[in-house]
């Protein structure tokens, strides 16, 4: 690769990770391409270049996020484990992708619900990921079912599972900072012990 491509390449990525730092600490509203720029050490006419505008860019980011997330699914799917065990690794990976950003359910949330066209923008640039991903965890749920290993249940009963019990402790992060004065440490000390506990609770939630 050329010097040129190289710094183009380069900043490109500077401009990636600059607005995934500010979009998962500020939200969509209110971090501009201005900020992007400034963080990222270039002009907003760059950003503009490769991104063409604030919402492509955090389009972008949100999708890697998600990929991230089912891609690794799938992966798991794929490994020559039981279903308990490739269910646990879900759960932690699930955990895991909070844990490294903490201020992601906010984000969620608040985009999904102020915003639901984007739903509809997310699901077309993911194309058949997330129906691959639940067609194979509902086949592998169904299977189990018949073993009589785990209750008849769909795939839509178990995610909704996951997420509640994984999303909680982060959306409680602030009221636990301002109620009994938690800190950054005590909070972590918190999330390793509810990771674990999760896992226990889905699994105990889904045996017949």
């Amino acid at each position: 690769m050329k010097a040129g491509a190289r710094r183009e390449a380069g900043a490109e990525q500077a401009i990636l990770d600059s607005a995934e730092k500010l979009f998962l600490e500020k939200g969509y509203a209110l971090t501009s391409t201005v900020e992007i720029a400034k963080k990222a050490g270039c002009n907003q006419a760059l950003v503009h270049y490769y991104f063409r505008s604030k919402d492509k860019l955090f389009n972008t980011v949100f999708i890697k996020k998600v990929s991230l997330l089912l891609s690794s699914f799938i992966e798991i799917n794929r490994e020559n484990a039981s279903f308990e065990e490739r269910l646990k690794r879900e759960i932690e990976l699930h955990f895991d992708l909070f844990m490294s950003n903490p201020q992601l359910p906010f984000l969620l949330i608040n985009e999904l619900t102020t915003n639901p066209s984007r739903l509809l923008s997310i699901r077309k640039r993911l194309k058949k990921l997330p129906g691959k991903m639940l067609g194979l965890m509902q086949a592998e749920l169904d299977a189990e079912a018949k073993k009589g290993t785990v209750r008849p249940m769909t795939v839509v009963d178990l995610v909704l599972l996951i997420v509640s019990v994984n999303v909680v402790p982060f959306l409680a992060k602030p009221i636990l900072a301002m109620a009994i004065g938690m800190d950054d440490a005590e909070f972590m000390k918190l999330v390793e012990r509810k990771k674990q506990e999760n896992v226990q609770t889905v699994l105990r939630a889904i045996r017949p």
